[in-house]
């Protein structure tokens, strides 16, 4: 009745054992530093750290955390068979304004005992996010619920995202395109197509998940919500001339 998706409110069990669990939340932090690393890697280094591991486990945990070495881009998910690749539209286009281009991603949080997947829209121009959700699960009904978030605020010249298959989906490109929204999509292993994002991600897991241990999805969405307030309207940052991703988006939205 609230326009929800259900996936976003209710926790189910993930289905990994603890190990499993332990070794995601090792591998989120090393790919978090070095988003390079590949399954190859990946095992190598947990060897390192004492776990004996085989590269088809961590393959696996890899996929299921939507990570992989794209040198650094993590890629959430490969595009849906049959869907519509659109171009990379950005490449060397001067970001003047808000509204210019909005771009979207999903990343992996964990929780104390699973993980959850979040998506944000955020606008290139003022680093401001416009909308985000949170889901237990990598279903297309979390990613809408964020576009038609942010759709609310305003509509963007452009809305960039990578080639997964929510992003691909019908439904998803059709309420861009409804609205005369060119789409442009990330070409397959660039890791700066849509850098401003991966920096968010970034930003976030080191001043908030990282520093938390979530026992709940309600405590995960509380904590996150916070940080992004936090992040919006008073986390100032040096490419905006130390402004605030608020302040500037506001101001000129």
């Amino acid at each position: 009745m609230l326009g929800v998706c259900r996936a976003s409110w209710y926790y189910q069990p993930v289905g990994e054992s603890e190990e499993n669990l332990r070794l995601m939340r090792l591998m989120d932090e090393q790919y978090t530093r070095v988003p390079f690393y590949g399954s190859r890697k990946m095992t190598a280094w947990l060897r390192i750290q004492g776990y004996e591991v085989n590269r088809k486990r961590v393959s696996r945990l890899m996929e299921l955390m939507g990570i992989e070495a794209v040198y650094p881009k993590p890629n959430l998910s490969r595009a849906a068979e049959g869907h519509k690749i659109y171009p990379y539209l950005l490449r060397g286009v001067a970001i003047e304004r808000v509204n210019q281009v909005w771009s979207t991603d999903i990343t992996y949080i964990r929780m104390a005992h699973g993980f959850a997947y979040l998506v944000a829209v955020m606008d290139w121009f003022s680093r401001f996010v416009l909308s985000w959700a949170l889901s237990v699960s990598m279903e297309l009904d979390f990613c809408l619920e964020a576009l038609n978030s942010a759709l609310r605020r305003g509509r963007p010249e452009i809305f960039n995202s990578d080639q997964g298959p929510q992003f691909t989906s019908d439904q998803f490109t059709g309420e861009l395109e409804g609205r005369r929204i060119a789409v442009s999509m990330d070409g397959r292993g660039r890791c700066l197509d849509n850098i401003f994002i991966e920096r968010l991600w970034r930003s976030l897991k080191y001043e908030e998940v990282y520093l938390k241990d979530y026992g709940l999805v309600s405590e995960a969405r509380e904590g996150i919500g916070r940080y992004f307030r936090f992040y919006n309207h008073e986390r100032v940052q040096a490419s905006l001339d130390y402004q605030t991703p608020a302040s500037v988006y506001l101001a000129r939205g």
